[in-house]
């Protein structure tokens, strides 16, 4: 029988990468060393990175016909509804028309109460842009990622500040993940216990953009596998500290 996949559900880009020598001040100009055009986007990079880690995984989101996009929609509940759910063991929603993917997360709720416990998907959402629309993902999932930045903008000044004060959000018997960079991660579950681990950082930082959802799709797949929160916190931070010392995703592993 084929093993199920982990599906993500959000943002594919394009993203154009100059390297300098070092970061421009502002109003100078720099020659570029070099550049590279490299996919994007945090459910794409999430799915780049589980599937560099040996899960099945898949993909949805809005993709241009051709080389210029222009006013992308994003994936819509009606576009949700053709998804079989049965393929997947896990979804993971990057917040991005909340109000969309509210319908999208209440179908997999519905889904899963016909199913028996091994048969249930996991849900995971990602809540990174101090958007108001977005908070009210908190209340879904059995895994939230909450952002540093969301967090600060929320007025808290550390990891575990945020989730203490933002924990009361999250439905009953769900963890909160909050990675706060150089300083870790930390992650507060049904249980009350504060779980923390040490970032990992590489001898020489090459490269950040996806780190984030490097850990993300880390904890996601070491949770899949049946390890505990604090075995995934751990492995999240070790592969989304390698990353930070490597260009792009390839080497990962």
């Amino acid at each position: 029988m084929e093993e199920k996949q982990i599906l993500c559900v959000g943002l594919v880009v394009l993203d154009v990468i100059s390297v300098v020598d070092k970061y421009p001040e502002e109003d100078t100009d720099r020659r570029c060393l070099s550049q590279r055009w490299q996919r994007g986007g945090n459910a794409s990079n999430s799915c780049t990175v589980l599937s560099l880690l040996g899960a099945p995984c898949a993909f949805m989101g809005s993709l241009a016909p051709g080389h210029v996009a222009e006013n992308l929609p994003d994936v819509s509940a009606k576009d949700f509804e053709k998804v079989d759910l049965t393929r997947f063991k896990w979804i993971h929603i990057e917040g991005r028309n909340a109000s969309e993917q509210v319908k999208m997360l209440q179908r997999i709720e519905q889904h899963n109460a016909k199913q028996p416990p091994e048969q249930k998907i996991r849900v995971s959402v990602e809540i990174e842009k101090p958007r108001e629309e977005l908070f009210q993902l908190f209340g879904y999932g059995e895994v939230v990622f909450v952002s540093k930045d969301v967090a600060r903008h929320l007025g808290f000044q550390s990891a575990v500040e945020a989730l203490k004060g933002l924990y009361c959000r999250v439905r009953t018997g769900a963890t909160l993940i909050c990675a706060w960079a150089e300083e870790g991660a930390d992650a507060l579950g049904p249980d009350g216990q504060l779980l923390h681990s040490d970032a990992f950082s590489p001898p020489r930082v090459v490269d950040t953009l996806g780190a984030g959802d490097t850990f993300n799709a880390s904890v996601i797949f070491s949770l899949s596998k049946g390890n505990g929160m604090q075995e995934a916190l751990r492995f999240g931070c070790q592969v989304a500290g390698k990353k930070c010392g490597l260009q792009g995703f390839d080497g990962i592993v």
